[in-house]
Parts: C-alpha cells; structure tokens; sequence
C-alpha cells in the first residue's frame, strides 16, 4: 500500500529529519539511507520499520544536518593520509594528472570527527522522531485503505447484484431449454421413451445447472467483506480470492446457455478486475 510521511526536528546538535514511503510489494522489504553517524543503529531502525508496516517495499532516508562546527573537530591524519595515497596511486595507474580535492577528502565518512558530539542521544532522537514518521505513515495508509475498502465493498455490492439477477432467471432458463428439447425430439421422432427423455433432460440440466457457482461467488463475497474487518495483512487472502471469484465466473459463462447470464457473467469479470487491480495495492 502506497504512503508517505515526513518528520524533522531541529537540535542542539543539529537538524534530523525522517522521510519514509511505501508501495506495494509481495514480501516485507525495507531499503534505509542512513548517514554515517547513524550506521551502527541500522539494525534497530529496521526492526523498529517492520513492526509498523508488515507487507510492501519502504524506502526510509535520514536526513542530519549538523549544527555550526566549532574548535572541537579533529581530523584522522592516518586515515587522510591512506585515502590521499590511493587517490595518487589510482590517477597513476591510469594516466591522470588528477588534481585532488581536499574538501572531498575531508567529507570521507570518519575524517573529520566532533569529539563533542555524543552519538548515543543523537541515535535515541532519531529513534523517537522514527516513531512519530511512522504515525504519520500509518495514518496516511489508514486514510488510502479506507479508499480502497470503499472501492472494494462497492465491487461486492455490483457482484451480488449480478448473482441475484442470475439466480431469478434459472427457473426461466431450465423451462426454455427443457421446451426447446422437446420440440427438437418431437421434430425428429413420432414416439419417443419418456422415461429415457426425462433422464436425459436431467443431465442436461444437471450440466447447465450454475447454483454451485453462485452459491460460492457469494461465498467469496463474504469472505472478502469479512477481511475488511480483520486486524491482519489482508493483500495475499484478498488476491486469492480474486483468483477464484474469477474462476466461478469464467464457469458460470462457459455454461450460459441464455445470453442475459453470459452479459452478467461478462459484467462479473470486468467488477473482478477491477477489484484485483485494486487488491494489488493493499498490505
């Protein structure tokens, strides 16, 4: 389920701020974009993620920007010395006269140091301030899945309709197949075994027979308007029955034999599609 949120906060250390969005996706995968002082917190940033969204692909970025340097900032002379030599070696090796720019060098995640900056408060806001994004978050695809319940149930509605129309006209239908043998039989023969007819119109009618059909497309109606109540990821059930509420539709056309049920079961089809397109961007 798509969704977005963004939270900043400003410190005495600097500015933090948590951009997050989301989209569908068949498994839980989250990607983070952390900046260096944050690293060693990725692990618990990520669980922190999976507890709130539970299916889809989450992109999250951690924005730091920090406050005004001051006299404390030191610099790891052993580290800029080893990646000037490699800058030299790799624009010797290739036959570069690279001029190396300091300002790069010293932007190397680990050169420049803030003795004064202590990471552990800073980690601990950037957990809250995670939170209070992933309210947001959880806000906004409450919001879209609201949307989309209402796109669905309305769907529901259309197919039960449709069933219902179905179901009227059986009785009708079985009377003008069964009068429509008859007078083909009459047409052929002049006397013909009753009790052989009323077998053989039987089967007929047990073939054409569509109740099963639309007893269980029903049934997935039900199903599907009873996950909308649950407390759990619902995108996997729901597609699954989508998966077979367009089976029971293909049956209940290819057994048709009267042109009103085929443009239902043709109207079913086209609600199922859009209900699955729908499915597809839910958790």
């Amino acid at each position: 389920m798509t969704g977005f949120a963004r939270r900043e906060r400003q410190f005495p250390w600097g500015l933090l701020a948590w951009e997050l969005k989301t989209v569908n996706h068949r498994f839980m995968e989250v990607g983070c974009r952390l900046p260096e002082e944050f690293r060693a917190a990725e692990a618990d940033f990520r669980q922190t993620i999976a507890g709130a969204v539970r299916r889809g692909k989450v992109d999250c970025s951690l924005h730091f920007r920090p406050a005004a340097a001051t006299n404390s900032l030191e610099v790891d002379a052993d580290l800029l010395g080893s990646l000037t030599l490699r800058a030299q070696q790799i624009a010797a090796d290739l036959g570069l006269a690279a001029r190396i720019d300091v300002m790069d060098l010293l932007r190397w995640p680990g050169v420049v140091r803030d003795d004064t900056r202590d990471a552990a408060p800073m980690i601990d806001a950037a957990h809250r301030l995670l939170a209070d994004a992933l309210a947001e978050l959880t806000r906004f695809r409450d919001s879209e899945g609201g949307r989309l319940r209402d796109a669905l149930e309305q769907r529901c509605a259309g197919l039960a309709e449709l069933s219902a129309k179905v179901e009227e006209r059986l009785p009708e239908v079985r009377a003008r197949a069964r009068a429509k043998m008859l007078e083909r039989i009459a047409a052929l023969v002049s006397e013909v075994d009753h009790d052989r007819l009323e077998q053989e119109l039987a089967m007929l009618a047990q073939k054409q027979d569509v109740d099963e059909e639309i007893d269980r497309l029903r049934g997935h109606v039900t199903e599907i308007r009873k996950t909308f109540g649950g407390q759990e990821p619902a995108g996997r059930r729901l597609d699954f029955l989508m998966q077979e509420l367009n089976r029971e539709a293909n049956t209940l056309s290819s057994k048709s034999q009267d042109i009103e049920t085929t443009r239902a079961a043709v109207d079913m089809k086209v609600l199922i599609e859009q209900m699955r397109e729908q499915v597809q961007n839910i958790e």
